[in-house]
């Protein structure tokens, strides 16, 4: 039996509803860079307006994201869930109807951003880890991220043959019927338990104090800026990597099949770094990361650049892709507890997407200012020795004691 004396199937029922809708919502998200050339043509839209909508997807996404955790974390993932599920499935439905590019800012941009923040890996790992015991929540939470990414390798290849055969239209009306799965599913996430285990009660001093204490509190500063780098840096790569690569005269397949390896290696990352921070120093395992990040886009950059090469870094990248995940989930959790985790790591997100909101902008400008990728790539490479060097000093460990000085 677990701690809200459920039993172990049921425990493993909801971690697999948990990781299908990671999947899904993921694999629909990452689905949208194949409709940017189609869509573009039929409307006769320069690229510039769908790189916009892409960015509006990603800032309201971020900005969603608190308000999904708070209202998750009050009353549970599970309406939250499926509100958003409707709201995702309604804008990528709209997404054919939006002729003019304001519609296509609300539907694929804010929408779907709204809908993607509210179903995202992040609501389904805080409601998981109010359901299971601590020495199971590192390593569940690497197999939702890593479903995210399964997500990515199952859902791209299926849209893009899609879009092939019937069009982008209908394709899209599919990836709306996917999202709606999402709100069928939700219903199985049953709601935290009201008397949490003795390893687990954190004084609880109300949302605003929590959040008040949390800003206060370096640990969590410092790993809200460390999550900004891996946001920069996962963005960048994942939108320009493809030009990147025919920039260097290589045939365009090749961005594709790099960035399907990412998401293939990033499986095993990610499940790696979920059964290290059960195991092993959370922040030593982010700085590994990032300073790992660092080193191979450093030996990318500067050896020529081939098929071989190009594939190399693109497993290596997927081993660390989203590998932050599991370990910044689980230290905000070691942190504060779970009560306001949603909410928490949300605050944290929106750090990520803001990093990725720059880093896809910073990319399309600075190319255009230097006709080259130089620059970023080494602001990359700079960021991401910053950012290792950020998480050395944070602490594993609950701050508990903070919470009861706020509430004095």
């Amino acid at each position: 039996m677990t701690q809200d004396n459920k039993p172990i199937s049921g425990i493993w029922l909801l971690i697999i509803v948990g990781c299908f809708i990671s999947m899904t919502s993921f694999g629909v998200r990452t689905s949208f860079g194949l409709f940017m050339s189609p869509i573009s043509m039929t409307f006769s839209w320069d690229r510039e307006v769908m790189s916009l909508a892409l960015a509006l997807q990603n800032i309201f996404w971020g900005l969603s994201q608190p308000i999904a955790g708070a209202l998750s974390d009050k009353w549970g993932a599970r309406p939250v869930i499926f509100i958003g599920a409707l709201i995702y499935a309604a804008g990528v439905f709209l997404i054919p109807f939006s002729q003019d590019p304001w519609l296509i800012y609300l539907s694929l941009g804010i929408a779907v951003g709204v809908g993607v923040g509210f179903t995202s890996f992040a609501i389904i790992m805080a409601a998981l880890s109010k359901l299971l015991p601590v020495s199971k929540r590192s390593f569940t939470m690497g197999l939702v991220t890593a479903s995210g990414s399964l997500g990515q390798l199952l859902v791209v290849p299926i849209a893009q043959m899609q879009i092939d055969l019937v069009g982008w239209e209908q394709t899209a009306s599919i990836l709306a019927m996917m999202a709606l799965c999402i709100a069928l599913a939700s219903w199985v996430l049953a709601k935290p338990p009201s008397n949490p285990s003795d390893e687990d009660k954190y004084e609880d001093v109300g949302l605003k104090r929590t959040i008040i204490c949390a800003c206060q509190t370096p640990s969590y500063v410092l790993l809200t800026a460390g999550f900004f780098v891996c946001g920069f840096q996962v963005t960048f790569i994942g939108a320009h990597l493809p030009t990147f690569i025919v920039d260097q005269g290589l045939d365009p397949l090749l961005g594709a099949y790099a960035l399907a390896l990412i998401g293939l290696f990033n499986i095993i990352g990610a499940n790696i770094a979920g059964w290290w921070g059960g195991q092993h120093s959370k922040p030593y395992g982010l700085s590994f990361i990032y300073l790992s990040r660092s080193a191979i886009t450093l030996m990318f950059i500067m050896l020529p650049i081939s098929e071989a090469s190009v594939l190399l870094y693109a497993a290596g990248t997927g081993l660390l892709w989203l590998s932050t995940v599991p370990l910044t989930s689980g230290l905000v959790a070691s942190f504060f507890g779970v009560r306001y985790m949603g909410t928490l790591f949300g605050l944290v997100f929106f750090s990520h997407q803001l990093g990725a909101f720059l880093g896809v902008w910073l990319g399309g400008v600075l190319y255009d200012q230097t006709n080259s990728y130089d620059v970023i790539w080494w602001l990359n490479i700079a960021f991401g020795i910053l950012a290792g060097i950020l998480h050395l000093p944070i602490q594993d460990r609950s701050f508990s004691h903070r919470l009861r000085a706020a509430e004095g």
